[in-house]
């Protein structure tokens, strides 16, 4: 006896390859899902791990500022001490011209003369004085002109204010004097 197949086979082979189609479909979505997963789970982890090297990174940045700021700090204290050095070695180095000068001053001055001020404003000394006789000032402004220590005498004005008294200004240059070798 001849077999015949009366079962609709070709539906059967239409549903078992429509199954196995969604069953590719499933896995490819599964595949895909798990691949999207993966994917922001790197990404979240790259950005978090950036995250924490910018806090690093603005940390040791607020930390280097504050040194700056004192390194900064300590510079400005540093040159206002050299200045205050400075102005003392200075001022320790021009002591003894000023002495030099008072001294030489007093060497200047000839008899029957003295002096009412005397100013000094850096390199320019300005003396007021009374003398007995015009000869005094003259006498004075020679010794001034002849003096290691002094520059450019000029008299500015001599009056006479009564019988043997006559007030006189003068103006001339403090200068250092040469060294015994030159």
């Amino acid at each position: 006896m001849a077999k015949i197949n009366l079962l609709p086979w070709r539906e059967a082979l239409r549903k078992e390859r429509q199954n196995q189609f969604y069953g590719v479909i499933g896995t490819v979505l599964v595949v895909a899902a798990a691949i999207v997963y993966v994917v922001n789970v790197s990404v979240e982890g790259a950005i978090d791990s950036q995250r924490l090297r910018n806090d690093f990174i603005v940390k040791e940045t607020k930390v280097i500022d504050a040194k700056i700021d004192e390194i900064k700090a300590l510079k400005e204290t540093r040159q206002k001490l050299i200045e205050r050095m400075e102005l003392i070695q200075a001022l320790q180095g021009n002591r003894p011209i000023i002495v030099r000068v008072f001294d030489e001053m007093a060497r200047s001055v000839p008899d029957d003369l003295y002096f009412s001020s005397v100013s000094v404003k850096g390199t320019d000394v300005m003396i007021k004085g009374v003398a007995k006789s015009n000869n005094r000032v003259a006498a004075l402004m020679r010794n001034f002109d002849q003096s290691d220590w002094f520059a450019e005498p000029a008299l500015i004005k001599v009056q006479s204010k009564s019988e043997g008294v006559n007030e006189f200004e003068v103006s001339m240059k403090r200068v250092q004097p040469k060294a015994e070798e030159e």
